[in-house]
């Protein structure tokens, strides 16, 4: 056995917390906020579920990249989406991939939407209030059909037909209650979908890039396409001519 002493888990939580308070609180009065920013939407239609996003990324002020892929491809049959911090996002989804791959194993059956969004829940409630940053969309197709789950860093767990979120979804949501009908063709659920994305990241400031779109089908995810804003929006300009 070694002098050294052992480190005790309750100091550290303690100093961590104290660090988030102190990005709470600020410096002179000054409080600190991470720069981030984008936009994500996923709905579900008679054909299934639709997932865009932009793939614009950055770095506090710096913008990395605009060709990140936001969508996490979990296994053949779940899909995730990123919002928030891109690191939060893809470690725990891949952890969540790990053990949805396990219970396949061990049941020999694949893991539910339901179950496997419970999954991704209980991991957030045991981390909740670490300062982690994390707004993900769980979709997937098993005996049920299709499924839609909203998951975030407070463990915050809801079902529904749509969701978008990030800095434009505000803009995309606009555009989804204009054109959105459960009996939408796969078409038509393809150009709402694209249509949301452009006009969001046209007009946040977060939100740029491309835009990636997957279609959850009953014998799993293709990627449907990628296409570029600017390109898309000059296309929806002549329309109006």
């Amino acid at each position: 056995m070694t002098g050294g002493q052992a480190k005790d888990p309750a100091r550290s939580y303690s100093k961590k917390t104290a660090f988030l308070r102190h990005l709470e609180e600020g410096v002179d009065g000054v409080k600190l906020e991470p720069w981030h920013g984008t936009t994500t939407l996923a709905f579900k239609f008679q054909h299934g579920v639709i997932v865009a996003v932009d793939s614009r990324a950055s770095a506090g002020q710096y913008i990395a990249t605009l060709k990140v892929n936001k969508v996490i491809e979990i296994n053949p049959y779940l899909l995730g989406t990123i919002s928030g911090s891109a690191a939060d996002c893809q470690y725990w989804e891949r952890l969540l991939a790990k053990e949805c791959r396990l219970y396949q194993l061990r049941n020999n059956s694949r893991i539910t939407v339901s179950a496997a969004s419970k999954l991704l829940c209980n991991m957030m409630l045991e981390y909740r209030g670490a300062g982690l940053s994390m707004g993900s969309r769980i979709c997937g197709w098993d005996e049920k059909g299709p499924g839609l789950y909203y998951v975030d860093e407070n463990g915050t767990r809801l079902s529904n037909d749509m969701f978008s979120t990030g800095s434009g979804s505000s803009f995309a949501y606009g555009v989804m209650d204009s054109g959105y009908r459960k009996d939408l063709t796969p078409e038509e659920a393809y150009d709402l979908g694209r249509r949301a994305i452009s006009y969001a990241a046209h007009r946040d400031n977060y939100s740029e890039g491309v835009v990636n779109m997957y279609h959850m089908k009953e014998d799993g995810w293709v990627k449907v396409g990628q296409y570029d804003v600017s390109d898309l929006l000059y296309d929806y300009k002549e329309e109006k001519k």
